[in-house]
């Protein structure tokens, strides 16, 4: 797939996977919006620029993997995969309905491009680590890239992930946490708070980058620190707005499940044109 690295224009396609989300989780009633806002930046520079992978032959052997770990917030993956051609983009609008391929959660039984199904919450570490093991095995060029949500990384399955991949060095591998701050019930802070974060991977032999999960060259320079690193594994704490991009969904909890109304909705596409 040709590369886009400039990132103005990787800015505009993440602003039309944001449009995409509204209107699909509108359609359908329900859904994750705020998650997938939060990620959207992150998923496009992943898919447009860093990650070597190829829509036509979606099952090549040396591809880059990527596994959608929060699977709820499958609407922007699936924006983004139907922008690239892996699936159909005039079925978004059937999300979560009776019979359609873009289920509630990302599911290789209907889009069999997708790396895993996801949205059993804390299992995206072990599967990346599986991956890039094997890869390793084989002396392919593949790197393994898996998005997380911060709510997700207080089960206890991540952090025994987290210790394999410190102690076998599986440095094909590069965790995303979208740090947005908020989770299904409120803010992480007051649930399970997190803190300190970074100490907390560094801990587990783990490469910790820091980052603007909203700067798309904060990303990209993010997304080359992790490929340069050997002999680890990398995480990037990429703190997000849950919500990004629509003013009435920032920062604001009842979106991390609740689908917008109609109204909702055109104000939400008004303020992404």
């Amino acid at each position: 797939m040709q590369k886009i690295s400039n990132p103005a224009e990787l800015a505009a396609i993440a602003k039309q996977m944001r449009r995409e989300v509204i209107e699909m989780i509108t359609e359908a009633k329900s859904g994750h919006p705020g998650g997938s806002l939060s990620a959207a930046d992150i998923v496009v520079t992943l898919f447009f620029d860093v990650m070597r992978h190829d829509p036509s032959n979606p099952k090549w052997p040396d591809r880059d993997r990527f596994i959608l770990s929060k699977g709820h917030c499958c609407p922007v993956l699936y924006a983004v995969m139907a922008e690239c051609g892996y699936c159909p983009k005039d079925q978004l609008h059937t999300l979560r309905k009776l019979g359609s391929i873009y289920q509630g959660h990302p599911d290789v039984r209907f889009i069999p491009a997708l790396e895993a199904s996801t949205g059993s919450l804390g299992e995206g570490v072990s599967l990346a680590l599986g991956m890039g093991l094997a890869a390793r095995l084989n002396h392919s060029p593949t790197r393994v890239y898996v998005v997380l949500g911060d709510g997700e990384i207080q089960e206890g399955q991540i952090w025994e992930a987290a210790m394999f991949g410190g102690k076998y060095g599986v440095d094909n591998v590069c965790a995303v946490l979208d740090y947005n701050g908020i989770q299904l019930d409120g803010f992480v802070r007051d649930i399970m708070d997190l803190e300190p974060i970074e100490d907390k991977w560094r801990a587990f032999n783990w490469h910790v980058i820091k980052a603007d999960g909203h700067s798309i060259p904060a990303l990209q320079n993010a997304f080359a620190e992790a490929a340069a690193t050997k002999d680890k594994p990398s995480i990037i704490i990429a703190h997000t707005v849950k919500g990004k991009g629509v003013s009435f969904m920032e920062n604001n909890p009842k979106f991390h499940g609740t689908a917008p109304t109609k109204e909702e909705a055109a104000l939400a596409l008004q303020e992404l044109q």
